[in-house]
């Protein structure tokens, strides 16, 4: 039987109001352990979706005491993305799938009669994956990224904030000189400077957290598990038989997603 959307949403939503702050925006990102937030008038319409990127996109890194009193005035409303990617609840997935990958979207709200009723989003299908990839499947080698946004510990934050913007990264990872892995910055790592605004003096290794790992040659199960495990939306791939190596690649939630789009996948039969 077609698997529908709404057999892997998630139900309701997490909104916030237009003339939220970004430090109120960040704080309930936080708080709420998700990655956006959909914009809501009083009357419950939804007018957009702010994420953490959209946050990072801000000049609010300045080290400039007078600009970043301006990106405090900003709103929700100020920089949200619209309009908001809609599905219907009895949408097949497979359409769902092509419709994250054509519009390079991180989630899509779920309406039933023209009434928001949930979300569906890329950790949705990775943790529903989980179950299905056959241990015969394709390894992490064969669907990761080889192109990897990397810079040193002791690059500023305000630099990293801006390369991620510009290449529309959501992290970028940190190494040592000789290429071994030390950490990741990503998008939730920033969010606190939202509120607490930063200096030219502040460098990746003072906010970077631990990077997770997994060997070139593992299952996508393997991946996919270790991803809905950690809440992580990326992983490091490494040999780990020379692990201290430049990394070789990054696997993410949206690789695997494109990996079900092929028409050789068990969501396409």
């Amino acid at each position: 039987m077609t698997k529908l959307v709404r057999d892997l949403m998630h139900p309701g939503i997490f909104t916030c109001k237009p003339d939220a702050t970004l430090g109120e925006v960040a704080t309930l990102l936080d708080q709420n352990h998700v990655h956006a937030l959909f914009v809501a008038d009083h009357e419950g319409r939804i007018l957009g979706v702010i994420s953490d990127f959209d946050l990072m996109a801000g000049e609010w890194l300045s080290a400039d005491s007078e600009s970043l009193e301006v990106m405090r005035k900003l709103t929700a409303a100020d920089l949200m993305s619209q309009p908001v990617d809609l599905v219907e609840a009895n949408m097949p997935l497979a359409e769902a799938v092509r419709i994250l990958i054509e519009k390079d979207v991180s989630r899509l709200l779920v309406t039933e009669n023209g009434k928001p009723v949930g979300v569906i989003s890329l950790s949705d299908f990775v943790a529903s994956l989980s179950a299905r990839i056959s241990t015969r499947r394709e390894r992490v080698g064969d669907v990761m990224s080889e192109a990897i946004l990397v810079c040193r510990g002791k690059t500023s934050v305000l630099s990293a904030a801006r390369a991620m913007t510009s290449a529309g990264w959501r992290s970028v990872l940190v190494v040592d000189a000789k290429g071994k892995v030390l950490g990741v910055v990503s998008g939730k790592d920033l969010l606190h400077l939202v509120q607490n605004g930063t200096d030219e003096s502040l460098v990746v290794r003072d906010v970077m957290h631990p990077a997770l790992t997994i060997d070139i040659h593992a299952s996508l199960r393997e991946a996919a598990d270790k991803m809905i495990q950690n809440h992580h939306h990326r992983l490091v791939v490494i040999d780990k038989d020379d692990p201290d190596a430049f990394p070789l690649g990054v696997i993410s939630t949206f690789d695997i997603v494109a990996e079900m789009a092929r028409p050789d996948s068990v969501w396409q039969k």
